[in-house]
């Protein structure tokens, strides 16, 4: 499986992204994908996940309310939108595959995308 991320940039507080993670060699059918993000000389920490099967997606408290997740399943993408974004939301986002959406067991992760906010 391959994923490759998308979509980070530059964006002022308050302001808006939506990240896009495309996977070639699986299909959207079964099990699960999710999102982390890695701040300089921080761990790599969950953010969210969503099951394929059945939809159930999951957050880490300090984004519900302002992060979204989705997928296309026919396109095999998934979306991370977010919102009313902080300067401490600054990180490296990566996308993942996942044996399960939470706790995130992780299969392989794609590359990842910067996104920077700051004004």
């Amino acid at each position: 499986v391959q994923l490759q991320a998308s979509g980070g940039g530059l964006v002022q507080p308050g302001g808006s992204l939506r990240l896009t993670c495309a996977a070639s060699g699986r299909t959207f059918s079964s099990g699960a994908m999710g999102w982390f993000r890695q701040s300089p000389g921080k761990e790599r920490d969950f953010v969210s996940s969503i099951s394929l099967s059945d939809g159930n997606t999951y957050y880490t408290d300090s984004v519900k309310g302002r992060f979204t997740i989705s997928t296309d399943n026919p396109k095999n993408l998934m979306y991370l939108e977010m919102n009313s974004l902080k300067p401490e939301d600054t990180a490296i986002y990566y996308c993942a595959e996942l044996t399960i959406p939470y706790p995130a067991k992780v299969l392989s992760w794609g590359q990842g995308t910067l996104v920077t906010v700051s004004s």
